[in-house]
């Protein structure tokens, strides 16, 4: 009933999208070997970088001495957000990166698709495509989106289920459209269990959306088991230093997850991210060095 419904509504909008048809990646044949590759969120760098203690090549210049591949470059450090800079400003970025010998392995921004005001959406999803063409520009394969955080009423999360349905498949038209991923991040939000991120890849199922895996963002669920549920839809992750098990931040059992990932047709970025008091500069490094004595 509940498909049926945000299907119904996709039509009452009226946007003519037609998505690409696209097999499960469950169904996807079995590859020999993972071709894994690290990156490093730059919200690890959050309070320096909002507060212009870091600049964008400072954090290039640190991921490329730790001799990572490529940097996650969330949106918020780019000048002008939240509003999309001239292209100058994006290209800028792009070949900065690229002269540290860094890709950019995936893009985000601060969203909600979960208030109550149907206008608000309207708003927001204007909002997601301008970054979405952003994304493109910067190189970014993908970009990272959120459900939302704000207060539901039990009797209107239904309705609200299928609007934030709606606007995924919205944004996932337009990323196919310029060469983007459209990923949803499960963040301990609007959508709270392995088997409602399942939900809504099955419902869009195209090979243009996708699912930035949050291991620590599992709040009802065993974090191995939520993430074996929900690795087959994987375009990109955040590997964190503590996962939610039994309400209790715990450690990462880093060996436990990579046997996950390694079972898995998973190939790309694993970026990580380190939240919290402390140096963020030690911090990064102290994870990054427990990550790759795990990593096979």
């Amino acid at each position: 009933m509940l498909r049926r419904n945000v299907l119904r509504n996709l039509t009452l909008l009226g946007t003519g999208a037609v998505l690409t048809p696209a097999s499960s990646l469950a169904q996807e044949p079995a590859r020999k070997g993972n071709n894994l590759k690290l990156s490093l969120n730059a919200y690890s760098f959050h309070s320096l970088l909002s507060t212009g203690k870091m600049s964008l090549d400072d954090l290039f210049h640190f991921c490329a001495e730790e001799g990572l591949p490529a940097v996650d470059l969330t949106a918020y450090y780019i000048e002008g957000y939240p509003e999309v800079p001239d292209d100058s400003v994006l290209y800028g970025i792009k070949r900065k990166a690229h002269s540290y010998g860094l890709a950019i392995s995936g893009t985000g921004i601060r969203n909600d698709f979960t208030y109550a005001d149907r206008d608000k959406h309207t708003e927001q999803l204007a909002f997601c495509r301008k970054w979405i063409v952003a994304a493109a520009k910067l190189g970014a394969p993908v970009l990272r989106l959120f459900a939302g955080t704000q207060p539901v009423d039990p009797s209107f999360r239904d309705r609200l289920t299928s609007w934030v349905a709606v606007n995924f498949m919205h944004c996932t038209e337009a990323g196919e459209a310029n060469g983007v991923i459209v990923a949803l991040q499960n963040h301990d939000d609007f959508i709270q269990t392995a088997d409602e991120v399942n939900w809504y890849m099955e419902l869009i199922e195209s090979p243009w959306f996708g699912l930035v895996l949050d291991i620590g963002s599992y709040p009802q669920d065993d974090t191995y088991e939520g993430i074996q549920k929900n690795i087959r839809h994987a375009v990109n992750w955040q590997l964190k230093e503590n996962v939610n098990q039994g309400g209790k931040q715990v450690p990462v059992d880093l060996h436990r997850l990579f046997d996950i990932i390694l079972a898995s047709n998973y190939q790309g970025y694993l970026p990580i991210e380190t939240l919290g008091p402390g140096d963020p500069y030690q911090k990064v490094r102290d994870f990054l060095a427990r990550v790759r004595k795990a990593m096979p």
